[in-house]
């Protein structure tokens, strides 16, 4: 009796799938056109059999996840990168006034903004560059080419002794740091377990909070101690050659090398992240999806007016969004707001460190639960909140305990707001809803707005600030802020807790 109830349950379970496979394949039947070489009697009784055999392999795997261990490892390797990206972004901010009294450029603005604007320069060109670089030679070795410029860089920086060298360094660090952000996306989007995946991402926002932190450390005795600045240059090339070694020993992007043909090596990697149990449904999936076109050139074309365009045109709106809602100016303004209320600036600056990393830890939590789309619409509307706060406390309508309260209390709220979700979500949502075929590529345009916005934003704060006023500018940010809300409303997908497989599938566009 009892193996007859046993018997009936598998029987139950299967039928159950064969409907849900049935009628996902009718759903997604006429999005199956990659490939016009083949009769559509071909291609069907081709993914019959497909079905066939993911319905026996999806009896085997049970409905358990697969273990969050195997992937962690790798996935803190290739985080290195986003506390490079951190660390060099904020390495020069203590050691400025030493680094011009040394080399002898001292109470030169343009030079002084240079050294540190030259490496956005550098970033963009690093980021042009990556989609083409890690579809052409890998993830793996492409983190490798990202750790090698940052050594030369910063090694050039701590050694020179004139304002050229310094420059040329920074220059070469940049490209390192347009290089790695999108390549640690793509790598942790492609090598993690759908149920972690947003937690994995999140480590990318937070890697890069310590990265900051670390950089604020290590440049405290910069005033003391002549020449500390050279040091602190010399201690980032420590993680970055950590990354090149460290990276023989990880695991190759496993859709990466299924692109390239190497279809038993993708599954060996599969089985290495996921184990052995997942690695023969991943590949299914993959096959599902990646048809035999992927070895064909992406052209530019493709992305800006093909039919990718419109996921293209998310992702690069998102980014843009994301810059023009302020985050950088409030970085580059935060010690004179924090000053005007008597608070220290690396007082000022651990404060800011703190909220950006406390948001950053709690989206960690919440992106596996409450989605990409929930954390980001609430982010963004949480930063208008704090944008009309600092507004506020610019108006003559308070006083000036209330505007200092408003100012401090505005910029905290928009630091950790900015954390929950427009820090970190971008960067993990896009990889996941490009198809793997564009992937990449797709990813170093949308990065490129980002630099590209990043570095007018830098460069006209200032100028907008003492001609529109404190009031008028935050209150564009705040309109900016609620643009982004109406936009992440009407076209953010949510992608919590599915495959890659599932998501492209979804968005496929028709021929």
């Amino acid at each position: 009796m009892e193996e007859e109830v046993g018997r009936w349950g598998v029987k139950e379970k299967r039928q159950d799938l064969e409907i849900m496979w049935v009628g996902h394949y009718r759903e997604n039947s006429s999005m199956y056109k990659r490939t016009p070489s083949r009769d559509s009697s071909n291609m069907e009784d081709e993914d019959v059999e497909e079905n066939s055999d993911l319905l026996d392999i999806g009896l085997d795997r049970g409905t358990s996840n697969p273990s969050w261990k195997l992937s962690l490892p790798h996935v803190l390797v290739a985080t290195i990168s986003s506390f490079l990206f951190g660390y060099h972004l904020g390495v020069v901010n203590e050691p400025l006034e030493s680094i011009s009294e040394d080399l002898g450029f001292h109470g030169n603005t343009l030079a002084e903004g240079l050294v540190v604007s030259i490496c956005l320069g550098g970033a963009l060109i690093g980021c042009l560059l990556s989609g083409w670089i890690a579809d052409g030679v890998g993830r793996r070795r492409a983190f490798q080419l990202c750790a090698l410029p940052m050594i030369i860089g910063a090694s050039m920086s701590a050694a020179t002794n004139n304002l050229f060298g310094m420059l040329v360094g920074r220059l070469f660090v940049g490209t390192g740091l347009g290089l790695g952000p999108p390549v640690a996306s793509l790598y942790i989007t492609e090598v993690s377990p759908a149920f972690v995946r947003g937690t994995y991402g999140a480590f990318i926002q937070i890697a890069t909070c310590l990265g900051l932190m670390g950089a604020l450390f290590i440049g405290i005795p910069v005033k003391e101690i002549s020449g500390w600045w050279r040091i602190c240059f010399w201690v980032s090339t420590i993680p970055a050659a950590i990354l090149a070694a460290a990276m023989v020993f990880c695991a190759e992007s496993p859709h990466w090398l299924y692109k390239q043909g190497r279809t038993a090596e993708a599954e060996t990697e599969f089985e290495r992240l996921l184990g052995v149990s997942e690695a023969k449904f991943a590949m299914l999936e993959l096959s599902k999806v990646d048809r035999g076109d992927d070895n064909d050139t992406v052209k530019l074309s493709e992305l800006l007016h093909g039919r990718h365009s419109k996921v293209v045109f998310i992702g690069s709106t998102l980014f843009a969004l994301q810059q023009l809602s302020g985050i950088n100016a409030v970085f580059y303004f935060s010690s004179t707001v924090f000053k005007s209320a008597g608070v220290p600036s690396d007082l000022a600056n651990v404060c800011i460190g703190i909220a950006n990393l406390a948001g950053s830890i709690v989206s960690m939590g919440l992106m596996d639960k409450l989605g990409r789309k929930v954390l980001l619409f609430w982010s963004f509307f949480g930063m208008a909140i704090a944008m009309i706060l600092q507004a506020t406390g610019a108006t003559s309508l308070v006083s000036n305990v209330g505007a200092q309260y408003f100012s401090v209390g505005g910029m905290l709220l928009f630091v950790l707001t900015f954390a929950l979700g427009a820090g970190p979500v971008p960067g993990l949502l896009l990889p996941e809803i490009f198809p793997s075929r564009i992937r990449a590529k797709a990813m170093a345009v949308c990065m490129s707005v980002h630099w590209v916005i990043n570095f007018f934003v830098g460069l006209l704060f200032l100028r907008l600030l003492e001609k529109l006023g404190p009031q008028l500018l935050y209150s564009m940010f705040a309109t900016f802020c609620i643009m982004a809300v109406i936009f992440v409303k009407r076209n953010v997908v949510e992608t919590k807790g599915k495959s890659l497989h599932e998501i492209e599938i979804a968005l496929l566009p028709q021929d």
